[in-house]
C-alpha cells in the first residue's frame, strides 16, 4: 500500500481592507476588500499576509488578516 506523504491541506484566508477606526475591526468599505488568496497552510498564509501587510505600512488603518478556513470548514478538528 502506498504512503501518502502530501502534508495535509490545512486551508487559510488572507485579506485585508481599511479599517474605520484603530480601534475596532469594521471595514470602510466591504467592496474595497482585498483578497489576497487561499493558502494550503499557514506558513505560506503568513509569507503572503507579511508581504501584503508591509507594503501598506504607510496606512495606518489598512489591515491584513489570516483566517483559519480549516477551522471553519471541520470545527471538531483542529
Amino acid at each position: 500500500m502506498a504512503q501518502n506523504t502530501e502534508k495535509k491541506q490545512l486551508l487559510h484566508l488572507v485579506f485585508g481592507g481599511e479599517l474605520t477606526t484603530l480601534t475596532d475591526v469594521q471595514f470602510r468599505d466591504l467592496n474595497d476588500l482585498d483578497i489576497v488568496g487561499i493558502f494550503p497552510d499557514y506558513e505560506s498564509a503568513h509569507v503572503a499576509w507579511k508581504a501584503k501587510a508591509q507594503m501598506t505600512v504607510d496606512n495606518a488603518h489598512m489591515r491584513y488578516f489570516i483566517v483559519h478556513m480549516h477551522r471553519l470548514l471541520d470545527p471538531e478538528h483542529d
